[in-house]
């Protein structure tokens, strides 16, 4: 199994520094989040084709990496192929070093999130209860996330819009709907693998949604966007009242 987990790891490096390589001699922000999606989707069946085992559970599990990365690959590089560039690198992008790290730092979120995906391949698969409920879990937070993602696109693509914030739709009852379907998705993986996995593999496992979870709500999702946001509505009485009555994350009907 550590061999394994250390080929999972070099293999997810090899795919970011490649294509860092590429975006840094190119200066160009278009390979960024679908080496993302690719780090996603090669480990996965790198993972599963090391099984040597094609039961209908792994399948399943890699199923529910695969279109996950192939949807949300798809949607970032739709995105930047629109707008041409990706502001969060405005200040890094010309450094190779402050660069590279981001990258590096994407192959280890790979990793991470798959490490119980990882530690389910080569056991021997029985589906549970609790793999359905992940299911669904899964399917939620993939629907969701989709959803959002769609919805603020059309939004901000009305000039209509131009200088707004987004309250219509699902997220008219959050404020990060997408960041809600993210940490759903990586739930739902882990609740379909963990009764496949002994005790050690469940507690280290944790660490997948654990870590997209802390990741989103406290480091690199949440709080650079709700401070965006504060810097250019805050003193807006409309945005103020969106922002009390409306919930963070999770999807509920408006306060008051």
């Amino acid at each position: 199994m550590l061999s394994l987990l250390v080929w999972s790891l070099v293999i997810v490096l090899v795919i970011n520094i490649l294509m860092f390589v590429v975006a840094f001699k190119q200066q160009s922000d278009k390979l960024t989040d679908i080496s993302y999606a690719v780090s996603f989707f090669g480990l996965g069946l790198f993972l599963l084709i090391e099984a040597k085992q094609f039961s209908y559970f792994s399948l399943i599990g890699f199923f529910m990496v695969a279109v996950w990365a192939i949807r949300i690959g798809s949607f970032l590089l739709y995105r930047v192929l629109k707008v041409g560039f990706d502001r969060r690198f405005d200040d890094i992008r010309n450094n190779f070093w402050r660069f590279g790290k981001f990258w590096v730092a994407q192959a280890l979120t790979a990793w991470l999130l798959l490490l119980p995906y990882a530690f389910s391949v080569r056991r021997h698969h029985q589906f549970y209860i609790l793999s359905l409920i992940g299911l669904i879990i899964w399917l939620i937070g993939l629907v969701i996330e989709a959803i959002a993602d769609i919805q603020k696109c059309r939004f901000h693509n009305l000039l209509v819009n131009k200088n707004k914030w987004i309250d219509s739709g699902i997220w008219h009852y959050s404020r990060h709907p997408n960041y809600f379907g993210e940490i759903a998705v990586w739930l739902g993986l882990y609740l379909y693998l963990e009764p496949n996995l002994n005790l050690v593999e469940k507690l280290i496992g944790l660490v997948s949604p654990v870590f997209i979870s802390i990741l989103l709500l406290f480091i690199s999702g949440v709080p650079p966007l709700e401070k965006a946001a504060d810097a250019r509505w805050g003193k807006d009485k409309a945005y103020q009242t969106y922002k009390k009555t409306t919930s963070l994350i999770v999807p509920f009907p408006k306060k008051g």
